[in-house]
């Protein structure tokens, strides 16, 4: 058997910044003990004006469950104060899906037997022409995990093609150096998302076979990098049910608290996505994160940083996403395939990444976002220049 890296050593070529925002965020949530809180420390944490990290650590523990409709109707108040009535619209746009990584729960992992596939440039341009005329004004470029496969050139193409389309251009690709997402950003790319998948690195290392993506600090640092390269905006994620939930909501929230203190300027966001089956693997399911579990997570992460953005996606059934939207999410995907070429093709070019639980239009999630008195809103930047 082949013996297997460390996976807390980077390796050539990462960049390694001087930072101690890693230590931080796992030293506190090693230090969590959220079986401690009481129904005292969860009326605290609702009555606050600004909710502390001990606060947001008692809104996320067991003892908060009996709470459930007053964090909603809190986190619906902040929610209405900070973003009004709008709602976000965007979609997720998968260019590629060859992966060098072998991650056990994600199905275009390098040892997975599924159809591979990459876009020419003249197929992205066909997909981002086909999701612009639905009126879509912002996209989320993707691609597995291959350096090898979709490099960094790849993505800036796909960024400036994008950029032609679009106001709002996110990538969702592998973590990159701080002058590699400079490029990007030169290129059309506005923010980025990094799922951590789970922050405890011990659980980490079981889950991380192979790859690039076993190194466990390198990802966590990834958002500070990408400030660091110009990056408007950066989002933050566990893969909830990988490990303990409440441990890594809470993680995942001090580490975007700590890097909204340490960079003021940057936009923070956060994405909840739970463990989905996957291609020749449907046993795959959260581990105890059922949909109030979920929506515990979301509004403790609205009333802690009220600011923040938050997006639900189609990992979610239809109607828990329009249930959330307006109460603590204000970021909703519509309009979505996890393949390949499948905005243009009659069949995928590639197999999909996970299953989807919604696969409504855009036109479809609007109606049912102004259904609920919400405004769907497409883009809210003004580019001057």
């Amino acid at each position: 058997m082949e013996e297997r890296i460390d996976h807390m050593k980077y390796l050539p070529g990462m960049e390694v910044i001087e930072s101690d925002i890693q230590e931080q965020v796992i030293s506190r949530m090693n230090a969590y003990d959220y079986s401690r809180y009481t129904e005292t420390d969860v009326k605290r944490a609702l009555a606050a004006e600004y909710p502390s990290v001990e606060d947001f650590a008692a809104l996320l523990s067991p003892a908060a469950e009996p709470f459930l409709e007053q964090m909603a109707a809190k986190a619906t108040i902040e929610t209405r104060k900070h973003f009004g009535s709008s709602v976000y619209l965007f979609t997720p746009l998968y260019i590629a899906n060859y992966c060098e990584n072998y991650c056990v729960y994600c199905g275009f992992n390098c040892h997975n037997k599924i159809r591979r596939a990459k876009l020419d440039k003249d197929g992205i341009r066909r997909e981002m022409e086909a999701i612009a005329k639905t009126g879509m004004e912002e996209i989320l470029i993707l691609t597995g995990e291959s350096r090898k496969m979709s490099d960094v050139e790849y993505i800036g193409e796909a960024c400036s093609i994008a950029h032609e389309y679009f106001k709002n251009v996110g990538i969702e690709v592998y973590p990159m150096n701080t002058d590699e997402y400079k490029y990007l950003h030169e290129h059309g790319a506005d923010y980025v998302t990094v799922f951590q998948e789970t922050y405890n690195s011990d659980k980490y290392e079981t889950l991380h076979l192979a790859g690039h993506k076993r190194i466990f600090p390198y990802r966590l640092n990834a958002q500070e990098r990408a400030i660091r390269g110009g990056m408007r905006g950066v989002a933050f994620a566990a893969l909830l049910g990988l490990d303990d939930f409440r441990k890594d909501a809470f993680a995942a929230g001090v580490h975007a608290y700590l890097i909204q203190r340490k960079y003021p300027h940057a936009e923070i966001s956060f994405s909840c996505p739970r463990l989905r089956p996957i291609i020749n693997n449907d046993k795959i399911n959260p581990k105890d994160v059922h949909e109030r579990q979920l929506l515990q997570v979301m509004t403790a992460f609205r009333i802690f940083m009220p600011f923040a953005g938050l997006t639900i996606s189609t990992r979610e059934r239809a109607g828990f996403r329009d249930n959330v939207v307006g109460m603590c999410a204000t970021k909703i995907s519509a309009g979505v395939s996890t393949g390949i070429g499948s905005h243009t093709e009659e069949e995928s070019l590639g197999d999909n990444q996970f299953e989807i639980s919604d696969d409504r239009t855009l036109d479809e999630v609007c109606d049912a976002i102004r259904a609920r008195g919400l405004q769907p809103v497409m883009n809210d930047y003004v580019y001057v220049g």
